[in-house]
């Protein structure tokens, strides 16, 4: 019994340095945290219970067999986050520098399933160089078997992935699947093909850091959320993200205590919409004027900036915020806009996550490169989004509403469920000089017949009281009064129940 448990001591101990301090010191030096040290700021003090510590690769083939460490390069296992259950897989780059083996990768999938099992989210952490070569078409298969989970985790329970290090190659694409991305800035990146083979191959000569780092990902290609500045800010934040989560597709969002009244009023909203209707202003005031405690978890904030989404709380309960910006492309929906924001509508629609939407929208962005990218298909993401959601959605319009663009912005007929409209919407196929000018435009060239047009056009259709005739606004609400009128629009559908025709599933303008 004494030799057993020495030898349980051992591998301990050799889990506990994974692959020795000198490549421990390695990894400090480059201002990175290893993958216990990671674990231990992520999760609850003295919540985390390790799986599969012992475990060993079984490759045999060049001089592998005399290199095995306890553990094999991740760390696995389940805790608790603000005492709330999540899964957890961290790579140790310390190890064989976090290479996926086929035993690394049972030991990820095992999670995985039992988070599927119990329903609890998964949080990947990666610091990886890819594939075992050594191993390889098993590490491959290996890589395989997380995405099918990760195929399968889709909408069951929430995945999120949080890039600590290098993830290149066929390994992108585990975090490409979950729902959300987050990037350490200076010392993790992601890119299916690397500097060296870009060069070959395009002649292009680019960095890692400029290819695929965090700043890359979140301001050009869009695949990460956030970026953050270094791994212990990535990881307190990371803790505070999934407190608005649900565990899974079974339970309603959580609910946390708040002393921020429900009726409470703000009166700087009555003056955020400025009197010239072409005057930009922040939506994101707004948002943070409403929730609770103004705690507004932005997503993205870098990317596709004419379109704000993100998590907050209204009367302690999670609600998912999406909101036209006026002050980038005058609020315009464009392709990049139309996909960040269809992506985070059919998660919160996934996990039972009601849906504010506020709206100022002049149209579609015009232009060749919208039109040659697609933006009729990609812009039939966010009308489909909103159009299948089942969960209760809340709209408010504060200023434009034009075209095509207020139907897709989650509009009554869209299974809206409150609609209102502050008085100064307006909501109308085309703005009033636009309109004007295609109607009479018989009149150009008479500025004064024009101008006379264009204040009959307004009043009879620039304004909210048209809509509302037609019951497609339920109020005209005043500004300082939103906080209360969403509060009482959201506990009114708290308890809401509508499903879709039964489907094997849909097929969304991919």
């Amino acid at each position: 019994m004494q030799d057993i448990l020495q030898q349980l001591q051992a591998k301990r101990d050799q889990a506990a340095i994974g692959g020795g301090q000198r490549r421990i010191d390695s990894q400090h030096a480059k201002g990175k945290l290893t993958a216990r040290e990671r674990l231990e700021i992520l999760l609850d003090e003295g919540s985390f219970e390790e799986w599969d510590m012992f475990v060993e690769h079984r490759c045999s083939d060049f001089g592998m067999e005399s290199q095995t460490v306890a553990g094999d390069g991740v760390v696995t296992g389940h805790g608790t986050i603000n005492g709330r259950l999540v899964f957890v897989f961290c790579q140790d780059f310390t190890v064989f520098g976090g290479s996926l083996s086929e035993a690394h990768a049972e030991k990820i999938c095992k999670v995985m399933d039992k988070a599927l099992l119990v329903g609890a989210p998964v949080i990947g952490i990666n610091d990886s160089g890819g594939a075992r070569i050594q191993e390889g078409v098993a590490s491959l298969a290996g890589y395989a078997e997380v995405f099918q989970r990760n195929v399968l985790a889709s909408g069951v329970v929430p995945q999120i992935s949080m890039i600590m290090g290098p993830c290149a190659g066929g390994a992108v694409y585990s975090p490409a699947m979950t729902d959300f991305i987050f990037m350490v800035k200076d010392s993790s990146y992601m890119f299916v093909t690397g500097p060296d083979v870009v060069k070959t191959v395009t002649h292009e000569e680019v960095s890692a850091e400029a290819l695929g780092g965090a700043t890359t990902h979140t301001t050009k290609s869009g695949v990460a959320d956030l970026a953050f500045e270094n791994d212990v800010e990535a990881l307190l934040e990371l803790r505070r993200f999934a407190d608005f989560l649900p565990a899974s597709n079974r339970e309603a969002p959580p609910w946390r205590p708040t002393d921020d009244p429900a009726a409470r009023e703000e009166s700087s909203l009555d003056s955020l919409v400025p009197a010239d209707p072409s005057k930009p202003y922040d939506m994101k005031e707004l948002i943070e004027k409403v929730v609770d405690d103004g705690d507004f978890f932005e997503l993205q904030p870098t990317y596709a900036g004419n379109i704000l989404t993100g998590f907050g709380r209204m009367e302690g309960q999670t609600v998912g915020f999406v909101a036209n910006q006026p002050m980038v492309l005058a609020g315009c929906l464009d392709i990049a806009s139309s996909i960040k924001a269809a992506r985070f509508v059919r998660f919160c629609d996934c996990f039972n996550i009601p849906i504010v939407t506020f709206v100022d929208v002049p149209g579609f962005l015009p232009g060749t490169s919208q039109e040659f990218g697609g933006i009729i298909k990609h812009g039939a993401k966010l009308l489909f989004a909103y159009a299948e959601a089942t969960v209760p959605k809340v709209t408010v319009i504060t200023r434009k509403a034009y075209g095509g663009a207020y139907d897709v912005m989650a509009s009554k007929h869209l299974r809206g469920d409150v609609n209102y409209a502050w008085p100064t919407a307006e909501i109308a196929v085309m703005g009033p000089k636009g309109a004007v000018e295609i109607i009479f435009r018989g009149d150009i060239g008479d500025a004064d017949k024009i101008a006379a047009r264009t204040e009959e056009y307004r009043q009879k259709f620039a304004n909210p009281f048209v809509a509302a005739s037609r019951g497609f606004i339920d109020d005209v609400i005043m500004p300082h009064g939103t906080r209360r009128r969403l509060c009482r629009a959201l506990a009114m559908l708290r308890d809401k129940q509508l499903e879709n025709p039964w489907k094997k599933h849909d097929n969304l303008p991919l």
